[in-house]
């Protein structure tokens, strides 16, 4: 049995050896750029807010969670959206909620029922923009072992 190699004189590269060489780099350049693409676009991080876990059970592939969340006066939950459903009440203090496309769709007072829409088209940001804290208390229903929130970038509008 013979093995023939594949040698090129001193200082110059076989044509696969250069064709590898050029595969290698592209791919290498390519994760660079695309990873500096994707921090080009930095999520927004909340501003001002706290969270107590009060409960989790999972049942059924599902985690229910209920968690006690403070908002501070001009805080902000940052941009984000919801693997699975989201039930809460205000408990004090006034909530304003925006969706995507910067518009304000909803004002929410002591006593008020809230719930946010599931899936990464559904951005939102919730706003404190009094000056007393915002006192909620949310259940989330997530697949188990998922986030109860994935943080996004700001869509465009003039506030985080």
């Amino acid at each position: 049995m013979s093995v023939q190699h594949n040698f090129a004189p001193h200082g110059l590269r076989a044509p696969l050896q250069t064709t590898c060489a050029r595969v290698i780099m592209a791919a290498i350049l390519g994760v660079l750029f695309s990873t500096a693409t994707a921090t080009t676009a930095h999520a927004t991080d909340p501003i001002g807010v706290s969270s107590v876990v009060l409960s989790k059970q999972t049942v059924g592939g599902k985690d229910y969670i209920v968690t006690d969340i403070t908002i501070a006066p001009h805080g902000s939950t940052g941009w984000h959206w919801h693997r699975g459903e989201i039930y809460g009440i205000v408990r004090a203090g006034t909530l304003t909620h925006y969706m995507a496309d910067c518009k304000q769709d909803g004002v929410y007072q002591p006593g008020d029922p809230i719930m946010d829409p599931t899936g990464a088209d559904h951005v939102h940001l919730a706003r404190n923009l009094g000056d007393t804290p915002v006192d909620l208390e949310v259940t989330y229903v997530d697949p188990a072992g998922a986030p109860t929130a994935d943080s996004a970038p700001n869509p465009g509008c003039d506030f985080n």
